[in-house]
């Protein structure tokens, strides 16, 4: 076989085994600024690969997923997130016969506009810059722009996924659809998994009525969950779950609201870290020029709000620690 084959027959093996309602490779409604077609790669999986290897992508594993600033080692990051978001979704796709590329390109790259410190920076910017600020829509900015100063190029189908991750939003692909339903899968999950390491949470505190139909342990439940998608969605051109497991999801989450999410133990440096992303975002509103040039040449267009915000969301939790410490802690005389 000719190497300018290989996507050909890749392209092919979609039309032959996926389901009729998955999202074919060869029928994207293709990127911004056309590209010549890579002779190995469909779309999907070039979209993979620029996600892969852009540098918000590799920021991920010094932001912060739940517990802020851990210094045990097992703790989940916004990058193992990521990851446990693809793992899952992947399955839930390859057991529907749904383009599995498409799915893993969205779920990496759906967190990638992530603020340092989870969401208790989103929450502090949210408030600030006029307009608020919502991570889904800075992934879909990071990706379309801020990247590499120009951004990634992807995808409509990618871009569609990454902005519509949220539980309100509305994916126009069913592989969209099921990274949405992966990402809540496994935050609900880990975060349970990390507040008893953290001693938050006691695995017997759980309540009964969930460990009863979703599982007692971390795999129990997340096989639980995509067995059940898999057996309410198989066939169909919609992702679904059954009453049963949506009911008892839905009050995991509450249960984790109320003894994990809001809990002063684990929340007790929240406090700090908004301070730092509030002194941070008034020190470069006011001072723009001190920007990297990569962002000040969006000041003209975006202004120097959404430009300032820009930048703090890129920001890892110990750069912006560091940042305040230079800007804003005196250093001492030897």
């Amino acid at each position: 076989m000719q190497s300018t084959q290989f996507r050909e027959y890749i392209e092919e093996q979609e039309r032959q085994t996926l389901a009729p309602y998955a999202t074919l490779a060869a029928h994207t409604k293709g990127r911004e600024f056309p590209l010549t077609p890579c002779p190995v790669r469909t779309d999907f999986v070039r979209d993979r690969d620029r996600i892969i290897h852009c540098k918000s992508f590799r920021r991920l594993k010094h932001k912060t997923q739940v517990f802020l600033s851990p210094v045990g080692d097992h703790y989940r990051t916004r990058l193992t997130h990521t990851l446990e978001v693809s793992q899952i979704a992947r399955t839930i796709s390859r057991g529907l016969r749904l383009n599995e590329d498409l799915t893993e390109a969205i779920a990496l790259g759906h967190d990638l506009g992530h603020t340092p410190f989870g969401h208790a920076g989103e929450s502090v910017l949210n408030d600030v810059v006029p307009g608020g600020f919502e991570h889904n829509l800075q992934s879909l900015r990071v990706v379309e722009k801020l990247e590499n100063g120009t951004g990634l190029n992807l995808t409509f189908e990618v871009r569609d996924g990454i902005v519509n991750h949220k539980k309100s939003g509305r994916p126009a692909t069913l592989e969209g659809a099921v990274v949405s339903i992966a990402d809540r899968i496994a935050y609900i999950n880990h975060d349970i998994d990390d507040a008893v390491r953290a001693g938050v949470l006691q695995h017997s505190d759980l309540p009964g009525s969930c460990t009863a139909l979703l599982g007692h342990s971390h795999g129990e439940r997340i096989n639980t969950m995509i067995l059940d998608i898999l057996e309410q969605s198989f066939g169909r051109p919609a992702i679904a779950i059954s009453q049963a497991v949506s009911e008892q999801f839905d009050v995991l989450r509450q249960f984790m609201f109320q003894r994990v999410y809001l809990n002063p133990d684990a929340k007790r440096e929240e406090g700090k870290c908004k301070h730092i992303v509030q002194a941070l975002y008034a020190y470069y509103l006011e001072h723009v020029e001190q920007l990297p040039a990569e962002f000040l040449q969006n000041v003209e267009e975006d202004g120097r709000e959404r430009v300032a915000a820009d930048f703090i969301a890129c920001m890892t939790d110990r750069y912006a620690v560091t940042d305040y410490n230079r800007l804003f802690v005196p250093r001492e005389w030897l």
